[in-house]
């Protein structure tokens, strides 16, 4: 009966997840209106901005819309996994097609991807910058770059080795 008890308890205490699901929706609120300041700056001062100021800012767009995406992924494919389906989903036209084929390893891989990419960003605008940095500030941002590199890499990897499987394809 106790063992019954504890278990319907640790059933349910993933609910727990939701409101951190609604936690990173409202970052994404934060997000929307963060990428629509930057794009009323770079409109307001496009005549005045050089080719490789408004490549910074796209660049920056970019970013942002990469991080939203990665929030996203988060949030609806860790709710699907751990908390219930989402039904909603799948009565919409047009609904997403990666929705209930995510499972935790696939997910940690598509965010480290994303952590990638996003990397990839910022040191392409360092590169640009070349000349607000020291070498070793440079070598720093290569550094970390590889090294996300190298852990999305192994990741996949390992994901490969221990689950590739049991996996539909």
């Amino acid at each position: 009966m106790l063992e019954n008890f504890v278990e319907k308890l640790l059933f349910a205490s993933r609910w727990l997840l939701v409101p951190m699901y609604l936690g990173l929706s409202l970052v994404l609120i934060v997000l929307a209106i963060s990428f629509g300041i930057e794009g009323f700056h770079l409109l307001a001062h496009l005549i005045t901005t050089g080719e490789g100021d408004v490549i910074l800012a796209a660049l920056g767009l970019i970013d942002i819309v990469l991080v939203s995406n990665l929030i996203v992924m988060v949030i609806l494919s860790g709710y699907e996994n751990f908390v219930s389906t989402i039904d909603v989903a799948r009565e919409e036209k047009g609904s997403l097609s990666w929705m209930g084929k995510v499972d935790a390893g696939t997910l940690k891989i598509k965010v480290a991807a994303s952590i990638v990419a996003i990397s990839s960003i910022h040191l392409l605008k360092a590169f640009m910058n070349v000349r607000d940095y020291s070498n070793d500030a440079l070598i720093a941002l290569v550094g970390i770059h590889l090294t996300f590199v190298l852990s999305a890499l192994m990741l996949a990897w390992i994901d490969k080795i221990a689950f590739a499987a049991h996996r539909e394809h």
